[in-house]
């Protein structure tokens, strides 16, 4: 499997901060026991015991004996009991312990040393009693090994004993830090893996596309993942579904475009060699290539507005206008065609609705809906056509007596070049729905188709009304 460089550089970084954050825990570490080390050596060097509760209890006991004397601090001590009974002494003038035990002079004379001075964590006590003795109290350092599990071994006179641990010797420094190494990496090269990997597909996956593999998609490559990574593969795979769907579109529309033109074409070539055979039929075949030249030219528009709303172009002007009069004027001038084919049109208004946008597309969308009305309603029937507001929407609603539209092909007839088996389409190049919805995205809108009670079609078209300038 071959390694990337942002693997390497996520390998690096998570080992750098992984061992940054061990040195700096280890110090710290090494640190406190260092100090514990120092403190464990300044308690086995000392003969007197320090700490809170060796100078609680020296103050208690000096508390007592100094307002109770001798027989209180005996009553005192007595009621101590339980392993963790401090070993106080209590040393009269004479030098003698008052409790019958026996005493090292060294700890004597460290203890008298240590007695004066007013800080009340002193380790040792001078007190007087009422009957005029005096004593000195202090409590006598255990040794460490006792309380940590050492034992001693027979020390000589004067001299401080060693110490032998009774467990097994403690691992070597070295055998941490190389487990911690090894950690380290394992777990540096995993998640430098586990980031690098999607990373390393989506790679494959636009050079995939960029190779012509539209139909490559990288969402199975991500498995469960949950991540931003997964959402960008979620992305992509959306990106290339929109690419395969215009470039299959494009296809279609070269398709049929060729498929358009060649009968126009058929029909001039024939027109020409007609005239080419008999000069008498010249003004008549002259008409005809007249006519398939306009119907070439109108086709050609057609595809160019198609490709302009395609692509985007900002060539039109933006305007504020009135939808419901925009609306009304078209069916105005649709109303006098419908009357010349024995049918007829009806519109009724409601509301206002200013907006800006592009008033070339929006003008030919309303035309190409409602005269597709007027043309495909039964002869003698009218043309329902309804502009109003409604939640800050325009809707325009054209509804026929047509033939209408088979269920299944409601979305279809927006495609370029549809033609229905109702008939739908015919008589013209099957563009104006195309274009129609096309026009209306561009603004932000909506268009769609359904079947009417009692047959018929009705188109809807929702435009916002908010003064948005038509998207780009």
């Amino acid at each position: 499997m071959k390694v990337g460089r942002l693997f390497w550089k996520f390998f690096f970084a998570f080992w750098l901060a992984l061992l940054l954050a061990g040195g700096g825990v280890g110090s710290t570490v090494w640190w406190h026991q260092q100090k514990a080390r120092e403190r464990l050596d300044a308690e086995r060097d000392s003969v007197l015991a320090g700490g809170p509760r060796a100078t609680l209890v020296v103050s208690a006991a000096a508390a007592v004996l100094g307002h109770g004397g001798l027989p209180a601090l005996r009553e005192f001590v007595a009621d101590w009991r339980g392993e963790r009974a401090p070993r106080l002494f209590v040393v009269d003038e004479r030098g003698v312990e008052v409790f019958g035990r026996e005493t090292r002079p060294e700890i004597v004379a460290d203890a008298q040393s240590r007695a004066g001075g007013d800080d009340p964590r002193r380790p040792a006590r001078r007190v007087s009693t009422a009957d005029g003795h005096r004593y000195l109290l202090f409590v006598p350092a255990e040794h460490p090994g006792e309380r940590m599990g050492f034992r001693l071994d027979g020390p000589p006179e004067g001299h401080r004993p060693p110490f032998e641990r009774r467990g097994p010797p403690p691992p070597s420094p070295w055998l941490a830090i190389a487990i911690g190494l090894v950690a380290s990496v394992v777990f540096s090269a995993l998640l430098a893996w586990y980031l690098a990997r999607p990373i390393r597909n989506l790679r494959w996956a636009f050079g995939a596309v960029a190779d012509g593999q539209l139909d490559t998609r990288v969402g199975p490559l991500m498995g469960a993942r949950r991540d931003e990574i997964a959402d960008l593969g979620g992305d992509f795979d959306r990106m290339a579904h929109q690419i395969q769907s215009l470039v299959g579109a494009q296809r279609r529309l070269l398709h049929d475009v060729s498929h358009e033109l060649r009968s126009p074409l058929a029909r001039l070539q024939a027109a020409i060699g007609l005239a080419r055979q008999d000069p008498a039929k010249l003004e008549a075949t002259l008409d005809r290539i007249e006519r398939e030249a306009g119907r070439l030219d109108e086709l050609v528009g057609q595809l160019l507005t198609i490709a302009r709303l395609d692509a985007g172009t900002r060539d039109s002007r933006v305007e504020r206008i009135e939808l419901v009069d925009l609306a009304a004027a078209i069916a105005d001038d649709a109303r006098f065609e419908a009357r010349a084919h024995g049918r007829e049109l009806v519109f009724e208004g409601q509301g206002e609705a200013e907006a800006e946008v592009r008033i070339e597309l929006v003008q030919r969308a309303f035309e190409n809906v409602i005269r597709n009305g007027v043309k495909y309603t039964a002869e003698g029937s009218s043309v329902s056509v309804v502009a109003s507001v409604a939640g800050g929407q325009f809707v325009l609603r054209v509804a026929d007596r047509g033939p209408g539209v088979p269920e299944a092909d409601l979305e279809a007839i927006f495609e370029p070049f549809y033609r229905s088996a109702s008939g739908l389409g015919a008589g013209g190049f099957g563009l104006g729905l195309a274009i129609a919805r096309r026009a209306v995205a561009a603004h932000g809108g909506r268009i769609h188709a359904a079947n009417r009670e009692g047959g018929g079609l009705v188109m809807e078209i929702v435009l916002p009304v908010a003064p948005v300038a038509a998207q780009k």
